[in-house]
């Protein structure tokens, strides 16, 4: 007796690709029929038993905003049905509507019939989690999630809504704001929980080693590879990787990445073996990516490869309310077993409450450590106190104002002996305080570069580039002489070209 088919129920509004789609699964162990319009397939299911298909093929474009919304349709008649929505215009927004409204996994076309014969495997296997429903309800219960806060609890809600498929996901949010333990909650929530975790900081290698780090090199592909290398990419397969501050990788990296995520497949450094792998990837940044791509630092196209889902991680001086439940998880997380509980005073709990809390759940967890050492809430009232006379000094700005809204420190006057600000990257609205900052160095070294560059403890080269960026050399003074000598005396000749250029 032949084996029962499994039943796919293929949605498309073009008559073609129904044809074509029932043609190469029917060649297949499973039996195809055919819906032209979601409301039709709806309509289908009602009057069917609720086991009738174990699958239905939704294809849809970003015209069809309606046709997301009758998802929700299809999983009232059925809560459990696989859904694989397939698309070739994916807007990042799309997917995202598309996979919190019911869809099990979203595939971009065209795509080769091998690649969607495993994805319906994988779905009618189990290794995509068939049940939406049952996957929402999940609630993670991690230090993230810790507290009553909108924002923390909008991002639990998405990740028991994603967690369980293969959508890539971007997380976005301030030093220490918490995005690495996110990413592990996706991880949790995910069918890969019970595989392989990996986190590769982009930022605190060299580009050279990212690429050997995440690849994997070839014995003799370079000085110094006595032996053949696997990178994170083949120890992860199966499981999850984070990319965390994705926005520091160099560009030439990120191309080699988009490959990977595309074909799922690469190269190890000097080898000619193609290596393929089933990896999620996370990336993490407390960058402006959109920034970057206007500025050449980003890829656009790995851009919205990456935000497929986009989680913002709110700072902690905008969700107050999880402040003390964070407290007391860190106070747990960190007491040692048979020391004293130190006791948290009303007065304290209200100081730590009203502190911005710059270094955010980061420094928190600092301050607790140092609670248990010290014991004592008096000497802790102080230390905030400390730290809100040196915020204050620094800023005219009240505490607790966003820091992509405030300026950099105050220009001091440059017949002050008074140290000079720190230039440092920030956003397109305050490019007009690192113009400041850039003018008060120059004005306090009498327009000397060289000294300039010092000063604002960056490179030479890079100060020319703002310095053009910004048309600074428009306000030289006139009658200004620079001592050009002093300038180009320790400057490599590449960069005194540069600067006699300016």
């Amino acid at each position: 007796m032949a084996p029962v088919r499994e039943a796919i129920l293929v949605v498309d509004e073009e008559p073609e690709v129904r044809r074509y789609l029932k043609m190469a699964l029917g060649c297949l162990p499973y039996q195809v029929q055919t819906a032209e319009n979601v409301w039709e397939a709806v309509d289908r299911l009602k009057g069917q038993p609720s086991d009738e298909f174990a699958l239905i093929l939704l294809n849809i474009d970003s015209a069809q905003s309606d046709a997301i919304d009758a998802l929700r349709d299809i999983r009232e008649v059925n809560p459990s049905l696989p859904i694989i929505v397939l698309s070739g215009t994916p807007a990042p927004g799309m997917i995202v509507s598309a996979m919190k409204n019911g869809a099990t996994d979203f595939l971009a076309t065209p795509l080769a019939d091998e690649d969607l014969t495993k994805a319906i495997s994988r779905v009618l296997k189990g290794k995509i989690n068939p049940n939406p429903v049952r996957a929402r309800s999940a609630v993670p219960c991690g230090q993230a999630f810790i507290g009553k806060s909108a924002g923390m609890a909008a991002i639990g809600a998405i990740i028991g809504q994603v967690g369980w498929s293969e959508a890539p996901i971007l997380i976005q949010g301030e030093t220490g704001s918490g995005k690495e333990v996110i990413a592990r909650e996706v991880h949790a929530n995910s069918r890969r929980a019970k595989k392989s975790f990996f986190k590769l900081n982009c930022a605190a290698l060299p580009s050279e080693l990212v690429e050997s780090e995440l690849f994997g090199y070839e014995k003799g592909a370079f000085t110094g590879a006595f032996q053949r290398k696997p990178g994170i990419f083949e120890a992860a397969n199966g499981g999850t990787i984070l990319l965390d501050e994705i926005g520091d990788m160099d560009v030439r990296l990120q191309a080699k990445l988009l490959q990977v995520l595309q074909d799922h497949e690469f190269q190890r450094i000097g080898g000619k073996e193609t290596i393929k792998v089933d990896v999620r990837v996370i990336a993490a940044t407390h960058r402006d990516l959109e920034a970057h791509i206007e500025e050449g630092k980003f890829r656009e196209d790995l851009y919205y490869r990456l935000n497929v889902v986009n989680l913002v991680v709110p700072p902690l001086r905008e969700r107050r309310e999880d402040i003390a439940g964070l407290t007391d998880f860190l106070l747990s997380k960190h007491l040692k077993p048979g020391d004293p509980t130190p006791s948290i005073t009303p007065e304290l709990r209200a100081a730590m409450a009203n502190w911005s809390w710059p270094g955010n759940v980061r420094e928190l967890e600092n301050f607790v450590r140092k609670l248990l050492i010290f014991q004592d809430s008096a000497i802790m009232l102080a230390d905030l106190a400390d730290r809100t006379r040196r915020r204050e000094r620094a800023t005219a700005v009240p505490i607790g104002v966003p820091v992509s809204h405030r300026l950099l420190e105050a220009v001091p006057d440059p017949s002050a002996a008074q140290p000079i600000p720190v230039l440092e990257q920030v956003t397109v609205a305050n490019r007009r305080a690192e113009a400041e900052a850039i003018l008060a160095a120059l004005n306090t070294t009498r327009w000397n570069r060289k000294h300039a560059a010092v000063l604002l403890n960056v490179d030479y080269k890079a100060l020319l580039y703002k310095m053009k960026k910004l048309n600074l050399d428009r306000n030289r003074p006139a009658d200004e002489e620079v001592d050009l000598a002093a300038e180009t005396e320790t400057t490599p000749p590449v960069a005194r070209t540069a600067a006699m250029a300016c």
